[in-house]
């Protein structure tokens, strides 16, 4: 509620007034209570917007968008507020200023306009949404207003707007004592009315659509008492209508029509205008009205007052057209107000004489039109707004074409039964063109599985259909069997190209692909097209797909497409030139796609920029595709190479450039590098930024410089020049790199070069290492990972910085290697000392090493602490040093050097003997296949010493304290030649050496002894013992000498401890090497020469003693037993016992040949150790071992002088046997069994030579080969080429033929079985019968067999395939090639052409068999062709031709007979008695040939019936018979046929066979055709319609062989002349008719009227009159072409009608012309049907009313409606049971003529559907019910008639009788309704185990009404059968079955789902 106050309102809510008002009635107090304090008021203020206060308040629809306008006065005139966001208030949203209007004082608010009444009174209109002006009134000065409106609620104000509106207005005068009272009618503003009123008044509000305007007026009277102003009395004015047609009206406006009938009868007005109005007003409330049952008592009743209103007019076209236009709400009611009107219409007509009436003829338009719509749509369907729409469509077609859009096929067909009469228009031509792609539509779908929409498929051919085909197919894998099964199918019966169709497929693919977006990822018509391929069997075209798809492949190309190419281009065919090119283009086109660039055709420019361009890219082919590009337009390849390392320094990857110039050819390389070198010259030569970036970049170019220079340099190096001024540029790079990489010194190129600013920087840097050493302490521990890494920078950096500045290396790293031993680096030290050794290889680093050497042994004898890391082995480190010191030192020190080398690889040794430590000293375990070469050398092949494990901390201490006594460290200056070493020292030194040696060698000695290392122990012992004995010598050269330099008792001295360490020395050796001797011998591998030397430490005696016993142990040890002989063998000729010499060389050789033999699995134990002649007994064995070769034969045979020539033959034989023994077993055809034979003949050919007599070998070999396996060719051959190479002349076997046979029969692959005669000549040999004979030919039967036999192995391998191998093995073996020829022509006929010609008689001919058998026939005749005996060749034709199936192949058989029959008779002589037999034969093939020439084209098109077979030998006849045949007939009423026979070809063929004039025959079936001897009269039909005249259809056929303007004249000279240019025949206007019905059927419009010099239609026009003119003709009624034309037709027909009403023609004829000419006399067509009935022509009298349907005036006449009864009933009436198949046609023609009645209501289809009974067609009978018009009735009699039918019959009748044609969408709803009424009595079981159980089940699931059935299903058959319906009934609805589910689970899922 809102309360307006002057300077705001109030907004309360929550204001609930009934529920208050209830409360308070029932005194319920608390309740009212409760809902007062739930009432909410706000009070919200218009003091902004209204300053000086409110004046009006007018509240909209609480629900529209404008709840609230104020009016008032100051800044705003008025205010428009809505409820805030919380809906707790309001706020404003707009406003209009004071300065548009000052105020608003007044609102009245229609719809969205708003009536302001300012404070000025002036009234304007505003839009109440945008609140802007719409209208004013300025000239109008108004004191108050209101609108008023005649309609009977505000609500019809809304949608009518204003236009019914009047305005009410109290306007000011000149008298300010008086008012004028206006009203205006609006928008116009016309006065309506006028009154003065009283100044003071003022206009009572009431509604708006209130009848009376109420004026409160105040009334002054003349008393003086009282003022002028002074208001006496008020009087309450009431103003209102005058007129009573106007009261009248404004009744009926407001539908008040009980007042308004009062009104009209009390006034005398009309009353049956308020019936009227009142029955508008009821039709409008039906439309209003809807079919719901809520509601049907309401609508009913206004069905009975329209009722009541109808009958109360007399105006008959009002209730007609009452009837026609209400909008009915059901189909029942409709009918009965159409009844109704066709009922007050007929009453007022005379039944015996027809009059027209428009009303009754809409009438009953009307009336056939709701038939029609209950036909098609059905009562429930209607609805009076689709009624109304439906009986207003003109256009029935359009009706039609909507319901075939929405799929409505059965509404569809209904409609156009009932609208025939446009089956001539040029819609209905179209719909009949749909009809036809229907039914092919439907054929694609059924037998070819392809479902085509139908606007596309009306776009196709049968080329475009068989693309549609393939696109269906979404799978390529699929397109195969598709084809097959499918498309290939379609194609032949539809006589296209395969091939070819298939290319264009391909085409279309490809044009329809490339015409539309496609993605890089859309390439599934690519494997389309390639499976299509697949199909293609033609090479060439096969190549131009490929093209094609490599052209609108999408770059890059698809992994298939890439393989499609691929595998092309390895074809040997002549297009594949063309592939390579366009492979080359598509590579480079894709190459440029993958950077972006789509243009191919580039300019010279451009070409760089693109190579540049790929070069950025930097992935890891774009040097690659850059190269591409270069070639492709002829780049030089060093100048992208350039390109690509500039770019490569650019991104600082300067090994990449190196890795790419090693890459390159040497010349390639340096061009390139030289490009790079000049660049970066260029480069380097601008001024640096001094910026980070400029810095790196110049760095990187400075050292990929100097490393391209590097490689300059080397490849350089065979030119001298060249590579002088390459290390030039070299050295500057190399500056310029290490000044900017150590000192970040940068400065253009040519800057480097100043000498002064080098020399200062040197200096610089030499200080500041000076410095950094001078920090180093002299020693500190290990430095932690990163300092070492930090220090290691360091060096490196210095070692730069030398470099740079040019200071020797070796100076600084000899300080560096001092100063890292001196901090225990030794790791360091030997680093650098490596590097010395590596880089500065001279005497002063000699030096140095062996000084680093010498410190190392002295740290490790004094045990100082060392950094050594983990797998650094440090004696094998400090060996390597020592002789890399002894290699290049001077010659001063090398004696030192090399004791030190000596005794530290003693150090070596002893280390790897001890266990792997900390140290990283590693001992040796195993050899693998990658070893050390000193380590193979030092292990492999020599004795390796088991022993136990030495203690590195008790061993390595006391050698290398060895090693600093015998090579003392010495600090003092050496003089030249001057050695310290112990060997080498003065006495005086040694001396104090000689105590600490023999110390530490006893030490040593001991431990070794200890852990069982005697070969080290003796090694040690003869060094050690040598040095101080090599010490003593070189001191005591001379005695005298030596005594006056040194002494008596030094010498004494020093001679003693000699002495006394030899005796210990020998003592030692002898003890230690018989040890080591048995050692040494049973080791796996024997050191010879150690065991030999150790044999030498021993006695003679002893050792060979020893010798024995180890030999006479060994056994059968022949490797063991021939080390040991070997070693006794030089043993015994070093002592020259050359007796026990031979002995060992006999043990040795029988020891060689045992472990010779023994490899080959032969003992040699029998013989070993006897005498020379038992040796032979081992040759058996020998030639029987498979591993056994020639040479070793030969090398036993001359070891122990045996028989070489037995042995060799013998082992050839041996060979021979055991391989072919082996392998008759096996398979012969193994690629094992070939290689091993060919090893075998090479090691036979190999022996052969060797043979000093080959005579034997070849005797046994023939032998053998008789005796071998005929399917063995290898064997074979194998035993021919011994005997070849043995080259004896004692065989009778021929070598060369013998090879060549065995050369054919390799090649051939058998393609039969083996006959009986090789099972019997296995089994005499008694040889089994191997696989391989399934697959080779027996060798033996066709070598030393006879001819006979050689035939009957070959006989059974004739083909074509085989045909070549098997004529070369003929002509080799000189056997009869005739009889190959007809042998092989003869099986090449059975099993390959036969087969060929049958499978075409029985399938569609395709150009891919035909194809295959002229390839065949082209063999066969070849073969013919090549025998020698013509009448041979002539009579194996004439066989096989004779087996050739009836077409044109055998045509061509006989033909090619006919061709060697002339060549026969051509080379027989005149005189010969064989030209006579010859002659005969050919004049019978001549005879034979026309016969079946002539069956070849009746079979070729499909004319061999029975009847024409028998006129083949009369070929002119058969000619007649042929345009005879029905199909013409048929291609003429259905030209969309495809399936009729070509008989003008047919019949061209037979006449050039049989050498006929054709033209003849066929003027001669014009002549008899055209111009029929008989009467039109006797069948008066053919005049009106072409379709019916058998004849004239053969003449139209006959006709379209010949040239259309021939055939035009001739027909226009027929048309038009008395006479026939074909004979003498007086042409009659019948004839005349004829020949202008075929012209004008046959010629084009422009044709036909240069002809007649005439329009069209006057031509059209003149066949009309010259048909009614043959009908009078026929009457015998004189009449011309000019009377006829100008006679009134009117009268002419009616007087034709008088005289001629009896004669049937006479009718047909006035119906005729009634129909042309539009003459619908109601009279006169009641005669008509009366007469047509009365001559009983039924069919045309069907035809007629069909015609006249659309007639709306003649249904009127009475015998309309009885003439359709009786051409329903009639056939019925004639026809009885058993039904023929005419009489069945018959009645289901009366149903369609039920279905197309126009009148059907008038019909008494009780009385049909009983006939239908009495014919047992209860289907029929049915149909007929369901189109009774009266609902309650018809309900009852189908009910009645289903009670008593069974179901089955009727489903059965619907299945077989109207299942198709024009009653298939009618029996659609006969089924329906049978169906559901099994359902809606629950009898499913009626239905239950028949064929129509299944239609049932659909029909349920179609209309959702399955709950029944499944019931049923499940309580009386079974839970399967119930879960199969419902799993069913999911899909068929699309829901998901849960898989696995139970068939009680999927029931319970139904059950609580529904």
């Amino acid at each position: 509620m809102l309360l307006l106050t002057n300077n705001g309102f109030f907004c309360i809510t929550n204001l609930q007034l009934v529920k208050i008002q209830q409360a308070i009635e029932k005194v319920d107090f608390h309740t009212a209570k409760k809902l007062q304090g739930q009432i909410k008021s706000s009070f919200i203020s218009t003091e902004n917007c209204h300053t000086l206060g409110c004046l009006n308040l007018v509240a909209g629809d609480l629900a529209s968008e404008i709840p609230v306008i104020i009016g008032g006065t100051g800044n705003c005139a008025f205010s428009k507020w809505e409820p805030d966001s919380s809906r707790k208030g309001m706020t404003v949203k707009s406003v209009i200023d004071a300065e548009i209007i000052e105020g608003a004082k007044k609102f009245q608010l229609i719809d969205n306009l708003l009536f302001v009444l300012d404070t000025n009174n002036v009234l304007s209109l505003w839009d109440i949404y945008t609140l802007t002006p719409i209208w004013n009134w300025p000239s109008l000065h108004i004191e108050d207003f209101l609108l008023t409106t005649e309609a009977d609620s505000p609500s019809s104000v809304t949608w009518q707007g204003i236009t019914n509106l009047k305005l009410v207005a109290l306007t000011t005068t000149t008298n300010k004592k008086m008012r004028n009272l206006m009203v205006y009618s609006l928008p116009m503003m016309e006065i309506l009315y006028s009154l003065e009123v009283s100044g003071v008044s003022s206009l009572v509000q009431t509604g708006i659509s209130s009848d009376t305007i109420y004026l409160l007026e105040g009334i002054c009277k003349n008393d003086p008492k009282l003022s002028e102003d002074s208001v006496s009395v008020l009087v309450l004015r009431c103003l209102t209508e005058a007129l009573p047609e106007n009261r009248l009206s404004r009744l009926l406006h407001k539908h008040r029509f009980a007042e308004a009938e009062s009104f009209a009868i009390q006034f005398g007005l009309d009353v049956e205008l308020v019936y009227k109005v009142k029955s508008n007003d009821i039709l409008e409330k039906l439309a209003l009205s809807s079919l719901n049952t809520s509601e049907q008592t309401e609508w009913q009743k206004l069905v009975d007052e329209a009722k009541e209103n109808l009958h109360k007019i007399q105006d008959d076209e009002f209730v007609v057209n009452y009837c026609l236009e209400a909008q009915w709400i059901t189909y029942e009611t409709t009918q009965e107000m159409l009844n109704y009107a066709k009922t007050r219409l007929l009453k007022k007509e005379d039944k015996a004489v027809p009059i027209y009436s428009d009303g009754l003829k809409e009438v009953l338009r009307a009336h056939a039109k709701l038939t029609t719509f209950y036909g098609a749509f059905g009562p429930e369907k209607f609805r009076g707004s689709s009624w109304i729409e439906f009986l207003n469509n003109e256009d029935d077609l359009k009706d039609i074409f909507l319901q075939l859009r929405e799929g409505n096929l059965v509404c569809a067909q209904y409609l156009w039964l009932r609208h025939r009469d446009h089956q001539n228009t040029e819609e209905v031509c179209q719909l009949r063109t749909l009809v036809n792609n229907l039914r092919e539509l439907i054929t694609l779908h059924r037998k070819y599985n392809c479902k085509l929409a139908l606007s596309d498929f009306e776009k196709e051919d049968t080329t475009t259909i068989v693309f549609r085909m393939f696109d269906k197919v979404l799978a390529p894998e699929l397109i195969p069997s598709v084809f097959e099964k499918f498309i290939r199918v379609y194609v032949r019966e539809h006589d296209l190209q395969e091939e070819e169709l298939l290319l264009l497929y391909i085409e279309d693919l490809l044009k329809r692909c490339s015409s539309k977006f496609t993605s890089l990822f859309d390439t599934a018509w690519e494997a389309k097209a390639i499976a299509v391929i697949g199909c293609l069997s033609d090479t060439d075209l096969i190549f131009d797909a490929v093209l094609k798809i490599m052209y609108a492949a999408v770059v890059p190309w698809s992994a298939a497409v890439e393989q499609l190419v691929k595998q092309h281009l390895e074809m040997d065919h002549p297009k594949v030139k063309l592939l390579q090119e366009s492979y080359k283009l598509m590579e480079m086109k894709k190459l440029l796609r993958g950077y972006g660039i789509r243009e191919v055709n580039l300019l010279s420019k451009e070409i760089m920029r693109v190579v540049r361009y790929i070069l950025k890219q930097d992935v890891p082919s774009s040097l690659e595709d850059a190269l591409k590009v270069a070639e492709a337009y002829m780049l030089p390849k060093d100048e992208i190479y350039s390109l690509r390392i500039i770019d490569l320094i650019d991104r600082e990857k300067g090994e990449d450039c190196i890795l790419l110039l090693r890459s390159l050819p040497p010349a390639e390389a340096q061009k390139t590098a030289g490009r790079v070198i000049i660049w970066a010259r260029l480069a380097l030569q601008e001024e640096p930024d001094n910026s980070n970036e400029d810095k790196a970049w110049r760095l990187s170019v400075a050292k990929t410089s100097v490393d391209i220079l590097k490689l300059l340099c080397d490849i350089q190096k065979d030119n001298l020049q060249k590579k002088d001024e390459w290390e030039e540029t070299l050295k500057q790079f190399k500056t310029v790199a290490s000044l900017q990489e150590n000192f970040e010194v940068f400065l253009s190129f040519e800057d480097y070069s100043s000498s002064s600013l080098v020399a200062e920087l040197r200096e610089q840097h030499i200080k500041a290492q000076q410095v950094a050493q001078a920090k180093h302490k002299p020693w500190r521990p290990a430095e932690p990972a990163a300092a070492e890494e930090d220090r290691l920078s360091a060096e490196s950096k210095l070692h730069r910085q030398v470099l740079a500045l040019q200071v020797s290396r070796q100076e600084l790293e000899a300080k560096m290697i001092l100063r890292a031993l001196n901090d225990w680096n030794v790791e360091g030290a030997l680093r650098k000392c490596r590097d010395l050794f590596k880089y500065h290889c001279n005497t002063n680093t000699g030096k140095l090493l062996f000084l680093t050497c010498q410190k190392l042994c002295q740290m490790l004898a004094n045990g100082f602490p060392m950094a050594i890391p983990e797998g650094l082995n440090l004696p094998s480190e400090i060996h390597d040093l020592a002789c890399q010191a002894a290699t290049i030192c001077s010659p001063d020190f090398l004696l030192d050097a090399l004791e030190l080398c000596k005794y530290t690889l003693m150090a070596v040794e002893l280390s790897r003997q001890c266990q792997m430590d900390d140290c990283g000293i590693l001992m040796k375990t195993s050899f693998g296949t990658h070893k050390d070469p000193y380590e193979e050398w030092s292990y492999c092949d020599f004795f390796s010493e088991d022993g136990i494990v030495l203690e590195s901390q008790m061993v390595l201490p006391v050698i290398y304290e060895l090693i600093s006594s015998l090579v003392p460290l010495s600090e003092s200056k050496r003089y030249p030649f001057d050695s310290t070493s112990l060997p080498y020292c003065s006495i005086s030194e040694g001396d104090s050496l000689m105590l600490p040696i023999i110390n530490s060698i006893s030490a040593l000695l001991q431990n070794l002894q200890e852990s069982s290392q005697w070969e080290l122990a003796l090694k040690f012992v003869v060094g050690s013992f040598g040095t101080c004995l090599q010490h003593s010598v070189s001191n005591f050269m001379n005695a005298s000498l030596s005594d006056k330099l040194c002494g008596e008792a030094t010498l004494v001295k020093s001679k003693h401890v000699v002495m006394e360490l030899k005796e210990k020395a020998i003592m030692f050796i002898r003890g230690n090497a018989a040890t080591l001797l048995y050692k040494v011998f049973n080791c796996r591998l024997v050191d010879l020469n150690l065991a030999l030397g150790y044999c030498t430490l021993l006695p003679q005696k002893e050792v060979f003693e020893n010798i024995w016993k180890l030999i006479d142990k060994a056994w059968q040890n022949y490797d063991k037993i021939l080390a040991i002989s070997l070693v006794g063998s030089q043993l015994a000729s070093l002592y020259q016992e050359i007796e026990m010499e031979l002995k060992f060389c006999e043990l040795s050789t029988d020891s060689r040949w045992g472990i010779r033999l023994s490899k080959l699995g032969i003992s040699f134990q029998p013989v070993f150790r006897q005498h020379f002649l038992t040796k032979k007994d081992l040759i058996k064995a020998l030639v029987e071992n498979i591993d056994m070769d020639t040479s070793l034969i030969l090398e036993y045979c001359s070891t122990f002088q045996l028989d070489s020539d037995a042995a060799l033959q013998l082992f050839i034989e041996t060979l021979l046997h055991n391989t072919n023994a082996s392998q008759s077993q096996g398979d012969t055809s193994t690629e094992s069994t070939k290689e091993q034979r060919s090893k075998l003949l090479a090691k036979a050919i190999e022996m052969v030579p060797l043979l000093t007599s080959t005579k034997d070998l070849v005797i046994s070999l023939s032998g053998i080969l008789h005796k071998l396996d005929p399917y063995d060719y290898e064997m074979i051959e194998v035993v021919l080429k011994v005997i070849e190479r043995a080259d004896e002349k004692i065989t009778n076997i021929n070598i060369n033929q013998a090879l060549s046979l065995l050369k054919h029969l390799k090649s051939y692959r058998r393609i039969s079985p083996p006959v009986d005669l090789e099972y019997q000549y296995m089994l005499e040999h008694v040889i089994t019968l191997p696989s391989a004979a399934q697959t080779r030919l027996p060798f033996h039967l066709i070598f030393f067999g006879t001819a006979q036999s050689f035939w009957k192995i070959l006989s059974t391998e004739l083909s074509e395939e085989s045909f070549p191998t098997l004529l070369l093995i003929s002509k080799l073996m000189k056997f009869s090639l005739d009889t190959l020829y007809v042998s092989t022509a003869k099986h090449v006929f059975e099993k390959k052409l036969k087969p060929k010609l049958l499978q075409l008689t029985q399938a569609k001919s395709s150009t891919l068999i035909n194809k295959e058998i002229t390839k065949i026939t082209q063999t066969i005749e070849s073969y013919l062709l090549s025998i020698v005996n013509p009448e041979w060749a002539v009579a194996i034709a004439i066989s096989l031709a004779q087996d050739v199936p009836e077409g044109s192949f055998k045509m061509s058989s006989l033909k090619f007979c006919l061709y060697l029959a002339d060549r026969w008779l051509q080379n027989i002589p005149f005189q010969d008695e064989t030209r006579e037999k010859a002659e005969a034969l050919l004049k019978k093939l001549h005879i034979q040939y026309r016969r079946s020439g002539t069956e070849a084209v009746l079979i070729a098109h499909k004319l061999n019936t029975a009847e024409y077979l028998r006129m083949i030998g009369k070929p002119a006849h058969l000619i007649v018979s042929l345009y005879e045949h029905p199909s013409i007939n048929q291609r003429i009423q259905n030209s969309s046929g495809k399936d009729y026979p070509d008989i003008h070809a047919a019949a061209k063929e037979i006449a050039e066979v049989n050498e006929i004039n054709l033209e003849k025959v066929w003027d001669m079936l014009l002549e008899k055709w055209l111009c029929p001897s008989a009467k039109p009269g006797e069948t008066p039909s053919e005049l009106f319609e072409l379709q019916e005249d058998e004849a004239l259809r053969r003449v139209l056929y006959l006709l379209l062989s010949r040239p259309v303007d021939y055939s035009s004249r001739m027909l226009f000279i027929f048309a038009t002349s008395a006479t026939t240019t074909l004979g003498v025949h007086q042409l009659t206007f019948a004839h005349r008719t004829r020949a202008l019905q075929c012209l004008l059927y046959l010629a084009d419009k422009e044709t036909v009227e240069s002809l007649f010099k005439k329009p069209i239609e006057e031509v059209k026009s003149y066949l009309k009159c010259i048909t009614f003119l043959a009908s009078f003709e026929a009457l015998n009624i004189p009449i011309t072409y000019e009377l006829f034309c100008n006679s009134p037709k009117e009268g002419m027909i009616k007087g034709l009608w008088k005289n001629h009403s009896h004669e049937s023609m006479a009718v047909r004829l006035v119906t005729e012309l009634c129909l042309e000419y539009k003459i619908y006399d109601l009279q006169l067509w009641n005669g008509l049907l009366q007469k047509l009935l009365g001559f009983r022509m039924i069919p045309y009298l069907r035809k007629v009313l069909t015609a006249i349907s659309s007639i709306y005036s003649l249904w009127q006449v009475p015998y309309f409606s009885r003439a359709w009864q009786r051409v329903v009933q009639i056939p019925l009436l004639s026809a009885s049971c058993p039904l023929s198949p005419s009489q069945l046609s018959d009645c289901c023609e009366s149903l369609i003529a039920v279905l197309e009645c126009p009148v059907s209501d008038d019909l008494d289809l009780i009385r049909v559907a009983r006939q239908y009974v009495q014919l047992e067609l209860p289907a029929f009978a049915l149909a007929c019910l369901m189109l009774m018009p009266h609902s309650e009735k018809r309900h009852q009699e189908i009910k009645n008639f289903l009670g008593s039918c069974d179901p089955q019959i009727i489903l059965q009748q619907l299945e077989e009788h109207m299942n198709t044609g024009q009653l298939a969408g009618f029996s659609h709803q006969v089924r329906s309704l049978v169906l559901n009424n099994i359902i809606d009595k629950k009898e499913f079981g009626i239905l239950a185990k028949t064929k129509y159980f299944p239609v049932l089940k659909s029909h349920v699931m179609n209309t959702n009404n399955v709950t029944e059935l499944v019931n049923y299903l499940a309580n009386e058959l079974s839970l399967d059968e119930a879960s199969i319906f419902i799993t069913e009934y999911y899909k068929h609805c699309g829901k998901p079955v849960p898989p696995g589910a139970t068939p009680c689970e999927t029931l319970k899922v139904f059950l609580n789902g529904s």
